[in-house]
């Protein structure tokens, strides 16, 4: 009998591999993102994270838990803006699109937005290269946070008008085909990113299939928690790869695709990420025991 055909993982990082409240990854989603790897699955990270999030909360502890002799990962960041490739020696070549960045004069009239009104619930987002973001500070509540994010994400549309830039903010408004819009205000339940359309999940598939090269799987697994996270699996279903996505909190709605979409019972977030990469691993085990 020989091996099944790897199956290659895209993943969204906040929700399904690190905790929206502690912003860390635990130890067992290490490990199973290694094993699945050394079993040859391909594991691509696609994140609306920054790279320095990505080196601190996922590559060093893989590095401290040991990355196989011959295994790459792949991260790409800010949605499409940003990526680099890291295995057993660290982190490769940093990438980043500067046609897809904001202007820095925006981000720095962000920054001063959030430090005169905003900054007992928030902070400015320092390492993003291309985006404009800013996240809920791990002491504040929640709901407190989201409350004021609104009021937040109000101030930054009225910055952006005078900053003469076309707006969509993706959760209210699909713009028409006449609409001349070049950035978008994207709220989650922990940030605001302020970014140019053409970043997107859909963007991150597409560097993932380039990075990966003549290595590329059929057969696809995505992992997201909010709505946009589909667009992984839009595009590579369209391209016509084997793909379902994997919702990690679905209670947010799960909308009707024409692949298959799994839930892991009534686990959100970083544990129902874990559950599903258990579960790969103990599929990895299982089809070698029967070799």
């Amino acid at each position: 009998m020989t091996s099944p055909a790897p199956i290659g993982l895209l993943l969204d990082v906040d929700g399904p591999v690190a905790s929206p409240l502690t912003r860390t990854v635990r130890s067992g989603i290490i490990a199973d993102l290694i094993e699945l790897a050394r079993a040859g699955w391909p594991i691509v990270f696609n994140t609306g994270r920054s790279d320095s999030f990505i080196r601190e909360q996922v590559m060093i502890p893989m590095l401290e838990t040991g990355i196989p002799d011959g295994v790459t990962f792949h991260a790409i960041c800010e949605k499409g803006a940003v990526w680099f490739s890291f295995d057993a020696d660290g982190a490769g070549e940093l990438n980043v699109d500067q046609d897809l960045a904001l202007p820095d004069r925006f981000g720095a009239a962000v920054r001063e937005l959030v430090e005169e009104k905003f900054a007992g619930h928030m902070f400015f987002d320092e390492t993003k290269h291309a985006m404009v973001s800013v996240e809920q500070r791990t002491d504040v509540d929640n709901q407190a946070y989201l409350a004021e994010q609104d009021e937040f994400d109000a101030a930054t549309l009225r910055l952006m008008e005078q900053f003469n830039m076309g707006v969509c903010r993706l959760a209210h408004h699909a713009p028409d085909s006449d609409d001349n819009i070049d950035y978008r205000i994207d709220p989650t339940i922990i940030s605001t990113d302020i970014e140019s359309v053409l970043l997107g999940k859909d963007l991150g598939a597409q560097r993932a299939l380039r990075l990966l090269g003549a290595s590329v799987p059929h057969r696809w697994r995505t992992v997201g928690d909010s709505r946009t996270d589909y667009a992984m699996a839009d595009y590579l279903h369209q391209h016509g790869f084997d793909v379902a996505h994997v919702d990690v909190r679905p209670a947010d709605g799960v909308p009707e695709k024409p692949y298959a979409v799994l839930t892991e019972d009534n686990l959100t977030n970083d544990d129902a990420g874990a559950a599903f990469l258990a579960r790969c691993v103990r599929s990895v085990i299982e089809s070698a025991e029967s070799t």
